[in-house]
């Protein structure tokens, strides 16, 4: 009985004896050497704020529109028996181009009347003239020491004969100006906006023919407030001379996928301030939009909306940044001098594309993160990345 029991209990105490040993193992075995993470610091690029001398630009906005614009009318009658393929909507016309040909028939036959009025004219001047000659020389061989009167010698009769050419000639050159006027022409490089009429239609001096505006410049209206007219040195009434030119102004638009530029320059502001809207108003031209002020090709086409920034005058004492440095429109993070992030509220006077201006809110010479960083909190310390600062 008893080696039974004996029998059934030897596996139980041989598992029982190998988890002692194993215990025992475990309790002589060193324990592992626990080590510290470190605390590692967010990295970050920095350029130096730098206080200088700077003349601030002026932005606003504004629509391009046509130096001139016209309705295109006939300045005679007559049916329209060809119009030239540029006077077609979007098409562009030369100066002198000959847009709309009316039916001259009419006016030739008028020009012919006129030129045989001048021929008949000059025939009965002549005759005046001979006869005279012919009175003055009786006159003087009966009475050489008296003088005739001017009727006596036919000077009335030369006086209506000149005066009758004079009028045959006046209503040739009306009959050539009509003629000519049969082709409607320009005297301005321009486009064409619209076309309200067709081949074989009769127009009168008062149908309108279409619509055009000239290319040789455009307009831009700038509103501008009381603190930008000043920052530009332009009074109210102003206008633009040989002696005082106004202001460039960079013009800007997004084309495409593309950001396009134009250069003009303000030529005149209004003399009164709009009532509605309690500005003044500049207005800037660009010459030759569609030629050689077009951007790389791109016009500056009428109809279009543009940013306008123009360069004042006045000189300012600013800190300048790069304009990676500015965030959320007014924030600035800068490290001071124990690597510690301080998240600043700043004054901006103005931005471009590589450099922000601003008034006060940091120190001429303090360290501004110019690199991204996620999460900044007030007063963390950072690791200033001297290598890669801005000059």
């Amino acid at each position: 009985m008893n080696k039974k029991y004996l029998k059934a209990a030897a596996p139980v105490l041989v598992v029982a004896l190998g988890y002692g040993i194993v215990q025992v193992m475990s309790a002589a075995k060193p324990a592992p050497e626990k080590k510290e993470e470190e605390h590692r610091l967010v990295s970050l690029a920095y350029a130096e704020a730098r206080q200088e001398a700077v003349h601030l630009k002026v932005a606003t906005q504004g629509e391009v529109r046509p130096h001139t614009e016209i309705d295109l009318t006939p300045q005679v009658a007559g049916r329209i028996v060809a119009i030239a393929d540029s006077f077609a909507e979007g098409a562009g016309f030369e100066p002198g181009d000959t847009l709309i040909q009316l039916d001259d028939a009419d006016y030739r036959v008028a020009l012919a009347r006129a030129k045989a009025g001048v021929a008949e004219a000059q025939v009965v001047l002549l005759q005046a003239q001979a006869t005279a000659s012919i009175k003055r020389q009786q006159w003087l061989s009966v009475h050489p020491n008296r003088k005739p009167t001017p009727l006596q010698v036919n000077r009335p009769q030369v006086a209506e004969a000149e005066a009758k050419l004079r009028s045959a000639e006046a209503e040739l050159a009306e009959a050539e100006l009509d003629l000519a006027r049969t082709q409607v022409k320009l005297p301005f490089r321009g486009r064409v906006i619209r076309r309200d009429v067709g081949v074989g239609q009769y127009v009168t001096a008062t149908t309108p023919l279409g619509r055009v505006f000239a290319t040789d410049r455009v307009e831009v209206r700038l509103p501008l407030t009381d603190s930008q007219l000043m920052e530009l040195d332009l009074p109210m009434g102003f206008v633009s001379s040989a002696e005082k030119p106004g202001p460039q102004v960079t013009f800007s638009a997004q084309v495409g996928s593309q950001q396009r530029e134009w250069s003009g320059r303000i030529v005149r502001t209004q003399a009164a301030v709009d009532q509605q809207t309690r500005l003044i108003y500049a207005v800037a031209e660009v010459n030759d939009p569609y030629g050689a002020g077009a951007s790389d090709g791109v016009p500056l086409a009428a109809g279009m909306f543009v940013s306008a920034a123009a360069e004042g005058v006045q000189e300012h004492q600013a800190l300048v940044m790069p304009r990676d440095a500015l965030r959320n429109a007014d924030k600035v993070y800068v490290i001071d001098r124990d690597n510690h992030l301080s998240i600043r509220t700043v004054e901006v006077l103005s931005t471009s594309e590589d450099r922000a201006v601003v008034a006060a809110g940091v120190a001429d010479g303090e360290r501004v993160v110019t690199s991204t960083i996620a999460n900044a909190v007030d007063g963390m310390e950072v690791q200033p990345m001297t290598q890669l600062a801005r000059k």
